[in-house]
């Protein structure tokens, strides 16, 4: 929290004027209250069809009743009991290096999270080099973080598309971006991100790997925890060492193993298969 906390800190400062300064009892909850008034008012965005194909390996929606959809359910009741300890509502989902399936893992979760009763959730495409998460899930090209930044308005409603039928919102990252330290480290991004957080139940970001670039790390201190996955024989030792020590704030809650076993892509139907058996002829 302490990140975000500066961030808000920041942009109160620039509110009250260049030459103020900020009173050293500043508290904490009283920035946040400030910044989450006027959360987002999620009727005035839009909605969009989202076109899952079995390719995308987005479990969640195309194969419900397989083991790797449970596998999904699994991790979020195991993050759900976990912020009963702590707080927990905003999660990045980082990586070593490229190509260790954090979008796939990102993708899942936050729709198994949508599933829940009664539940709002964010997936942000947090990658805002190269995004992925808006191909995955069939969505065409939509104005995202990059179409925010560049206007005037601080006003991030309408830019999140809620999906289909679930009560799932999308915020993309649109164009790639060449500087996106520029927006992840401002005061005004922190803003918009704390009002998403007081409005939504659980955000997912799809960061980014934790080398070369620094934006896994301003992820980590907009974000109350960071899930990393690694894929089984591919993720180096020492650049996941190197990526970690990388994170001014970890907050780690825990690690994925990737593709660990074929056994992941069976299906109920096929393991439990519970139609009667046929009577042998005599």
């Amino acid at each position: 929290m302490s990140g975000l906390y500066e961030a808000l800190k920041q942009a109160e400062m620039e509110q009250r004027g260049s030459g103020a300064a900020m009173p050293e009892s500043a508290n904490p909850a009283e920035l946040f209250s400030t910044a989450m008034v006027g959360s987002v008012d999620l009727k005035a965005g839009g909605s969009v069809e989202s076109q899952v194909v079995p390719t995308s390996r987005l479990v969640a929606v195309t194969e419900p009743r397989s083991i790797g959809a449970e596998k999904f359910r699994v991790l979020a009741a195991r993050l759900e009991n976990l912020r009963k300890q702590r707080e927990l509502r905003s999660i990045q989902v980082t990586s070593s290096v490229e190509h260790e399936g954090k979008s796939l893992i990102a993708g899942n979760l936050a729709i198994t999270f949508s599933q829940f009763p009664s539940s709002k959730v964010l997936l942000v495409e947090g990658d805002l080099h190269r995004p992925k998460l808006a191909s995955l899930l069939g969505l065409k090209p939509l104005p995202g973080v990059g179409a925010w930044w560049s206007g005037q308005d601080d006003d991030v409603v309408p830019f999140l598309h809620k999906l289909s039928d679930m009560p799932l919102w999308f915020l993309g990252a649109g164009q790639p971006c060449d500087q996106p330290s520029n927006i992840l480290q401002s005061s005004r991004f922190a803003q918009a991100f704390t009002k998403m957080a007081g409005t939504f139940d659980w955000i997912i970001v799809d960061s980014v790997p934790m080398q070369p670039t620094v934006d896994a790390n301003l992820w980590s201190r907009l974000v109350d925890g960071t899930l990393l996955v690694v894929r089984e024989s591919l993720a180096p030792i020492k650049a996941l060492k190197k990526g970690l020590e990388s994170l001014d704030n970890l907050k780690l809650v825990g690690i994925v193993l990737n593709e660990a076993s074929e056994f992941a892509h069976g299906n109920y139907n096929r393991s439990y298969d519970i139609r009667r058996p046929e009577k042998k002829r005599l």
